[in-house]
């Protein structure tokens, strides 16, 4: 089973622009629900490329200590978008949103150790910060948590936990976890397979319950 999962840790150029579009498909997914009503001033701002706005509408919340704000600060640092490219600014802010358990600042921390950006390279971090976004629901840390545990890359080998964390985005409705959860399946024994599943009914009950408190 080593070897057939590839997961993706580029580090060139290509890389960051990858992240900067999973980053604004991050804030699509997100912007309807949840997000503080003045963080969409700086989102409507955003996503029209009126970065000057959106960093002015940001900024403000941010230093407020409002999560949303500090990572759409996060956002703009690392991209260039409106302020020049800056990690340290993008991993502070992305820090301070993810110690409100932000889901996706915790995420694009993960990239970000993941690439060495800003940071030292580091597996065993992005691991951390993967199964921090992952606990809060978020699907594309489930699935890079799934490919690291199924090769045992920053994380133990462990093709159980792999399997819970892609069904688990899978139910939460990532298309591409349905496919690694169907692949990694096919090589596991009945007997691991059904704790996988067991793992995942539970995972999902607690955290629909956790949601419904």
């Amino acid at each position: 089973m080593e070897g057939w999962y590839l997961l993706e840790v580029a580090r060139p150029k290509n890389m960051r622009q990858k992240l900067r579009q999973a980053s604004l498909l991050i804030l699509l997914m997100t912007s309807g629900s949840g997000f503080a009503a003045d963080y969409g001033k700086g989102f409507d701002a955003y996503s029209e490329g009126d970065y000057a706005t959106a960093l002015a509408e940001w900024r403000p919340l941010a230093e407020q200590g409002e999560a949303d704000g500090q990572f759409g600060l996060g956002l703009l640092y690392a991209n260039g978008w409106g302020v020049d490219l800056n990690d340290d600014e993008a991993l502070k802010w992305y820090g301070l949103a993810a110690a409100q358990d932000h889901a996706e600042a915790a995420y694009n921390l993960g990239v970000m150790s993941q690439n060495g950006w800003g940071v030292p390279q580091s597996d065993e971090q992005a691991f951390k910060w993967f199964a921090l976004a992952s606990d809060h629901g978020f699907t594309t840390a489930q699935v890079n948590l799934g490919k690291m545990y199924a090769i045992g890359f920053g994380a133990p080998l462990d093709p159980v936990q792999a399997h819970m964390w892609f069904a688990v985005a899978a139910a939460l409705g990532d298309f591409n976890a349905e496919y690694e959860r169907d692949e990694l399946a096919r090589m596991m024994s009945a007997e691991d397979l059904a704790k996988a599943e067991e793992l995942a009914r539970t995972w999902l009950a607690n955290f629909e319950a956790g949601k419904n408190q």
